[in-house]
């Protein structure tokens, strides 16, 4: 949690800054969407492929490789950017470069956390992380603004930079039990079939990578539009954008703070509902918003309602996949979560171009609370499905041993 806390805020203040230099550069919204689907689109594309590498290699050897090659993409923005060489399509570039980096450290990194704790812990490991992530997003952005303002966005990739040490040291450090990593006999492509397969089949999780898609296409983009925002609406600079992006945050720390302290797993289908409704109702709220005084509550309940959804989500995901299609599952969860942005990024930009970026986030807000709606009908009819299988982990106790005294009782079938 140290190395990777320290990287994360590294990882946004590069975020910020990235932005920044986007909308300095172009002054376009249409711009920071097309940069936001560079940065994505490549993770949407590869990420099934690399949940059979996960699979089929050490999660924990992949992540130190991922983690160098994201200091080098730093390091590379900081050169161009303190040589006053930087352009745009720099940026373009570089954001591929992460969004291939990140198709295979995404789908390592979610399904190593059952490497580093038992499964009973998993729901509190998930949220404690994600708190880890959004203490990040909180700091992050505090520190880019100031940055930006004082020496300008150079330096801020350069402290990116710098900060992956802490991560790939941490991970160097660890002394884990060796996964037992069963070879496949088959062949790279039929382990990706068997893993389209398995998630296709099993109702549960395609529905929540339904509604993990859905939300992450119309309500995520929202933070492509911060500048917009910032600039536009609120009449401020990298300040006002630091203050926006740090609400989110608070907002998602005290949300996954709550579910860090929840005990048990079950039940995990209402709090999504209930975090969904609550992140597109916040996001409909604040395209309203015209000062900082209205614009931050509101955000800060759009992020907990994000951030508990996505890690609860999360959380389900992982309780019921099977281990040795862990890897590839996480990888559609990748997938859904981080490859959709991209494209709603794209849309969002377009939308905010012809007619405002208050009525793009209007619009995310209205698309993520349907399909939320969707998703609850689903998750209703399923229960039949996830309740034996919580049974057979000992997540639903009195079911398991219920069911263990009818098995003792029954008569022999002679089979």
């Amino acid at each position: 949690m140290l190395g990777q806390g320290t990287s994360l805020i590294g990882t946004w203040v590069t975020r910020v800054a990235t932005s920044w230099l986007v909308y300095r550069l172009t002054g376009s919204a249409l711009m920071l969407g097309a940069v936001g689907f560079a940065g994505q689109i490549p993770t949407f594309l590869l990420a099934p492929f690399a949940g059979v590498v996960v699979d089929r290699m050490s999660r924990h050897r992949v992540l130190v490789v991922t983690q160098v090659l994201a200091m080098l993409q730093s390091a590379l923005l900081a050169f161009f950017a303190l040589t006053h060489l930087i352009t745009v399509w720099h940026v373009l570039v570089l954001s591929v470069f992460q969004a291939l980096i990140n198709a295979f450290d995404t789908p390592a990194r979610q399904s190593f956390v059952l490497e580093m704790v038992e499964r009973e812990d998993l729901a509190n490991a998930i949220a404690l992380n994600s708190s880890m992530v959004n203490v990040a997003r909180l700091v992050g952005p505090s520190i880019a603004g100031v940055l930006i303002a004082l020496v300008g966005e150079g330096w801020c990739f350069t402290l990116d930079a710098v900060s992956y040490l802490a991560v790939i040291a941490s991970l160097l450090m660890m002394r884990l039990k060796p996964r037992v990593i069963e070879k496949s006999k088959q062949r790279f492509v039929a382990d990706l079939g068997a893993g389209f397969r398995y998630v296709a089949g099993f109702a549960p999780i395609r529905a929540l990578l339904f509604l993990l898609a859905v939300v992450s296409f119309s309500g995520m983009p929202y933070a492509v539009l911060m500048p917009v925002f910032a600039g536009e609406v609120m009449k401020g600079g990298p300040h006002t954008l630091g203050i926006l992006m740090g609400s989110t945050g608070v907002g998602a720390i005290i949300g996954v703070l709550w579910l860090a302290q929840r005990s048990q797993i079950r039940g995990l289908g209402r709090v999504i509902v209930i975090a969904g409704v609550s992140f597109g109702a916040g996001l409909i709220a604040f395209s309203y918003a015209t000062t900082l005084f209205v614009a931050v509550p509101l955000l800060a309940i759009a992020g907990a309602g994000m951030m508990v959804q996505m890690a609860a989500s999360n959380t389900m995901l992982q309780t019921i996949s099977d281990e040795s299609m862990r890897g590839r599952v996480m990888s559609f969860y990748t997938m859904a979560f981080f490859g959709m942005v991209p494209f709603g990024s794209l849309a969002a930009g377009a939308i905010a171009q012809r007619w405002s970026a208050p009525i793009a986030v209007r619009m995310g807000g209205v698309v993520t609370i349907v399909a939320v709606l969707i998703f609850f009908r689903a998750i209703r009819a399923m229960r039949n499905v996830i309740r034996p299988l919580y049974a057979k982990l000992g997540i639903i106790p009195e079911v398991a041993e219920g069911m263990r005294q009818a098995t003792e009782i029954a008569p022999p079938t002679g089979k």
